[in-house]
């Protein structure tokens, strides 16, 4: 497994609607459900429209496309983190998956995961 730091501070956030995010950014990961409108974005980039927010994220990815019958990565990278008590915020694409952590747990947690 291939892990990469990305070198953003991040924020996680509802959005009353998609009108002021920046969709153009490096990275944006929207969540709509019935019930709300989620954001992940750079924390530069938080919208005025912002009606919760929590800062303090730092991300990295598992490089290289995973295929979809891999079964238990997740939860491996998830047993791992939360055995040394740090939290995480799991993103998805179609190729890669990102993992947030609070940044006061960001580089144990990139080694506890290397160490995997």
């Amino acid at each position: 497994m291939n892990i990469k730091s990305i070198p953003h501070k991040f924020s996680v956030c509802k959005v009353s609607d998609l009108s002021e995010v920046r969709l153009g950014d490096e990275f944006c990961f929207i969540g709509k459900t019935d019930e709300e409108l989620s954001l992940v974005c750079l924390t530069e980039s938080v919208p005025e429209n912002t009606t919760h927010r929590d800062d303090g994220w730092r991300a990295f990815r598992i490089e290289g496309e995973l295929d979809f019958s891999l079964i238990g990565i997740l939860a491996k990278i998830s047993a791992a983190l939360a055995e040394n008590k740090i939290g995480l915020f799991a993103v998805s694409t179609y190729n890669t998956d990102y993992i947030l952590t609070k940044e006061e747990n960001f580089d144990r947690a990139v080694e506890i995961v290397r160490n995997l």
